[in-house]
């Protein structure tokens, strides 16, 4: 069996889990691995295939950059390489939330699995923010559609969704509660974090940022580049995290039993709804960087317990078992 893996390369979840799930997918059949988009600080093992796709842009204050979006983005080069993708040499397409194979594979009347978080939002008890937000809805819908959904989240809302998928390098951390705080705010500018934490003074904030090259301090605020190695040291000892509503990264934190605090990039659907299955859960958070709240959340030292049982096997079953071609 010939299987193409696609997924979508904005923001590193999607990077973290491809890398656990490809080589298991190797060991049961031939796998090609596919990327689109280019918005991600994470490398992902192995050969693979990548398309410019459709990305996003953040602005300087925690949301989407609607006008960079627009300008970054080809929609002509986009349908071309939907026309031209060789989607009919695989028996099977499995889809983490990317557009160009979903679409392709549609045309030709592939047969195609979702395999993403992107899956598990729509199924009826998960917990979703208030209001209806159809234009979201509508797009977070329509954005890679395929035949058949299994979906990732934080608990068990239904049979066809699974636990986080956890980075082997997660797992093996030896932590320990060390005296300050790391951030991961990739959405917001350095210049906003930096006015904002340095409100907070009686804590060391320590912020990896893709927009430094070299490590800097500003009186409580430290600042270092994306390095894999050196985030998962600093990590380890964390008392606590601040971070986007993404999906496998507060999934990291929480496993890992570390204080998790936790703000929505503003005008992502998919986040409004992370944020809503966190704060349920006991999470700590806010719709923007509010002073006051954050330091309510380090004042409480509140540790929320999960337990993320390994369920690859069950997911091998689920995608090749009981989908036969």
């Amino acid at each position: 069996m010939k299987i193409l893996y696609a997924l979508q390369g904005t923001g590193n979840g999607h990077i973290a889990r491809a890398n656990e799930l490809i080589p298991k997918f190797k060991q049961v059949a031939e796998v090609d691995v596919f990327v689109s988009g280019n918005n991600t600080q994470l490398p992902l093992d192995g050969f693979y295939k990548q398309n410019k796709g459709l990305s996003l842009f953040y602005s300087k204050k925690g949301g989407l950059d609607y006008k960079k979006i627009v300008v970054k983005n080809s929609l002509t080069q986009f349908s071309r390489a939907i026309l031209n993708f060789p989607i009919q040499e695989y028996d099977l397409i499995i889809n983490d939330y990317e557009p160009i194979t979903a679409y392709a594979a549609k045309w030709h009347g592939k047969k195609i699995i979702g395999l993403s978080h992107q899956a598990a939002i729509f199924y009826e008890n998960v917990p979703k923010p208030p209001g209806k937000h159809p234009v979201s809805k509508l797009i977070f819908k329509k954005y890679a559609p395929t035949d058949i959904s299994y979906g990732f989240h934080f608990q068990k809302y239904h049979d066809d969704i699974f636990y986080p998928i956890l980075r082997q390098q997660i797992k093996q951390l030896q932590t320990v509660t060390g005296s300050y705080f790391l951030v991961y705010l990739p959405s917001f500018n350095d210049v906003v974090l930096q006015k904002i934490l340095t409100q907070i003074p009686e804590v060391h904030w320590l912020i990896f940022s893709p927009f430094k090259k070299n490590p800097e301090r500003y009186l409580n605020v430290s600042f270092y580049p994306i390095d894999q190695e050196l985030f998962f040291k600093k990590l380890a000892a964390a008392q606590g995290v601040l971070c986007g509503a993404g999906f496998e990264f507060p999934a990291e934190v929480l496993y890992l039993k570390k204080m998790l605090y936790v703000i929505p990039i503003k005008g992502q659907f998919e986040q409004y709804c992370n944020y809503a299955a966190l704060t349920k859960m006991g999470v700590s958070g806010s719709e923007d960087l509010n002073v006051s709240k954050i330091r309510n959340w380090i004042d409480s030292q509140k540790i929320i317990t999960v337990d993320f049982e390994d369920e690859s096997e069950k997911i091998i079953e689920k995608v090749f078992i009981n989908n036969p071609l």
